[in-house]
């Protein structure tokens, strides 16, 4: 019944995305800005990292993807609570768990093309990477939206209007952003800013991903960010069913 139930809730929400494709495209604009105008900048540069410049940043570019777009995905949830949708689908037999898996596997679904879209892109700008590599990013990018879009619904579910969770969410990704190293390695930081990114969860998944892309599968960093994404979106996942089976309860 879960599946059943997960994939009934799915199609809904997929079948919402395919009527409005320009959306789904929009999405991937402001990464591949970065790409056409911030990589040529780093091409030669010694960013402290193994691989090339664009080995360095497309993976950067695909957890930001992931990182804003999932992080703001519970504004539709506030809409859908507003005006009674959420309340209807709560008091039907289906599974809470399915009515948050339906979406955020929705959401993976989405971030997933766009970074496939993106990487394309990459290819043609200069990223040399191994196969094995580049899909391993995507799981990578998959993870952390589960997790992400998770715990923004969570988070829309308590909040009572877009004008609580906009800056809330702000508040939290920018600082994220910016410690994870995702635009340029925290090798390249100062002492005490590479220890204050180590407290932040999306640094492992980004060190792996760079492993990744060139090649590295067995790393220090590559367990690290396996174990932290695993944990992170088993983590979120189990706080959205508990905020799905009680909130407005």
């Amino acid at each position: 019944m879960l599946l059943h139930d997960t994939a009934l809730i799915f199609g809904r929400y997929a079948r919402q995305t395919l009527r409005s494709r320009f959306a789904m495209l929009f999405g991937v604009l402001m990464p591949l800005l970065y790409l056409l105008f911030f990589g040529p900048l780093l091409t030669g540069l010694p960013l402290g990292s193994r691989g090339s410049s664009w080995q360095v940043l497309v993976p950067g570019l695909l957890l930001q993807l992931s990182l804003f777009g999932a992080s703001f995905s519970g504004f539709m949830i506030i809409l859908e609570k507003q005006s009674g949708v959420v309340e209807r689908m709560r008091v039907t037999p289906v599974s809470r768990l399915a009515l948050l898996l339906g979406r955020v596997l929705r959401d993976a679904a989405v971030f997933v093309f766009q970074a496939v879209l993106l990487v394309v892109a990459a290819l043609f700008m200069g990223l040399r990477a191994p196969l094995a590599g580049i899909l391993v990013g995507f799981v990578f990018v998959a993870l952390l939206t589960v997790s992400l879009a998770s715990l923004s619904y969570a988070l829309a579910m308590k909040a009572r209007s877009q004008h609580e969770f906009g800056p809330a969410v702000n508040a939290l990704t920018m600082p994220s952003m910016l410690l994870s190293g995702l635009m340029l390695p925290m090798s390249l930081a100062p002492g005490w800013l590479d220890l204050l990114s180590r407290f932040v969860p999306f640094r492992y998944l980004v060190d792996a991903m760079r492993d990744a892309y060139v090649g590295l599968y067995t790393t220090t960093s590559m367990l690290y960010g396996v174990l932290a994404a695993v944990a992170l979106t088993t983590l979120a996942v189990t706080v959205g069913t508990r905020v799905f089976r009680t909130a407005g309860a």
